[in-house]
């Protein structure tokens, strides 16, 4: 007697692949290559574009120090119309600059100052009884916790809107020019430049295991793999960077980070720089005038 044939059975989308991790590693990878392959907007003729590397650095230093040492909203917001302006001048588009900082900004600073709400001293708003004990959110404390976001905020938009606008090759070379220790300049390189390196290697690693992976693996497998992937990517990228290196020198490096930009510091970068201590002046001045 014999027996149909069984059917063959078509794998079920989420089969074979991890495919959150490959999602997420993915949009990273292309993020990052955006970031440091494109530099499309450091590229534009925009007002920040044309000042000087040196100089304009500077300046981010200075509003940075000033977002810092400001003690009220209103000077952070003075600092941050600012911000806006000058990256509307520079042609940055309004919505990928201001996604860019507040969609990450305030969840992460706010798990941060969260506990400050509730124990720094000052009249409370309400009470929440949690069994015997009570616990009041502060007026103090939530003043507190909106100036903490806010400075964070606005000091991760300069520090965005002096990258966006400056070719990373120049960053580094005005870090140089400012007396930033050669090993800092080189890490930092060596990192950010890499970093894409390694999760293309992550996504042909996920790529290889969902060519190979014909039926449903259990969450233990998956986990297992992961464990062992990660050592593996580790040990890949120690003997990757000594590759690197060796490479490196072989071709003449020297430490030095060089570009074929000549920097020269023009009247106008010098009014930019003028208009920044200007603007920083107020915003810290304000602390003291305005709530």
């Amino acid at each position: 007697m014999t027996t149909a044939a069984q059917p063959i059975r078509a794998p079920h989308p989420g089969e074979g692949r991890i495919g959150w991790l490959e999602q997420t590693v993915a949009g990273i990878t292309g993020n990052i290559e955006h970031a440091i392959f494109t530099e499309h907007h450091a590229r534009s003729a925009g007002w920040l574009q044309r000042r000087d590397p040196r100089i304009k650095m500077v300046a981010g230093l200075v509003a940075i120090l000033a977002a810092s040492l400001s003690t009220s909203i209103s000077g952070l917001a003075i600092l941050y119309a600012a911000t806006l302006a000058a990256a509307a001048a520079s042609r940055v588009p309004f919505g990928f600059f201001v996604k860019r900082v507040w969609l990450g900004i305030p969840f992460f600073a706010g798990i941060v100052v969260v506990p400050a709400i509730f124990f720094v001293p000052g009249p409370r708003l309400f009470d929440i009884g949690i069994g015997p004990a009570h616990i009041a959110p502060s007026i103090n404390g939530l003043f507190g916790a909106a100036l903490f976001i806010s400075r964070v905020g606005v000091s991760v938009s300069l520090a965005v809107l002096l990258v966006v606008t400056t070719p990373w090759a120049d960053v580094l070379k005005s870090l140089r020019a400012l007396k930033v220790p050669q090993v800092f300049v080189l890490v930092l390189s060596m990192t950010y430049r890499y970093i894409f390196l390694f999760l293309h290697t992550t996504n042909g690693i996920l790529l290889a295991r969902k060519s190979r992976v014909v039926g449903r693996s259990t969450g233990g497998e998956q986990r297992r793999w992961i464990t062992g992937t990660m050592g593996n990517l580790m040990s890949r990228a120690f003997k990757m960077s000594n590759d690197v290196y060796a490479a490196m020198l072989a071709r003449g490096f020297g430490g030095e980070v060089r570009t074929f930009s000549t920097y020269r510091v023009r009247p106008s970068d010098w009014a930019m720089l003028a208009l920044t201590v200007g603007v920083a002046a107020a915003a810290i001045l304000a602390g003291k005038v305005l709530p």
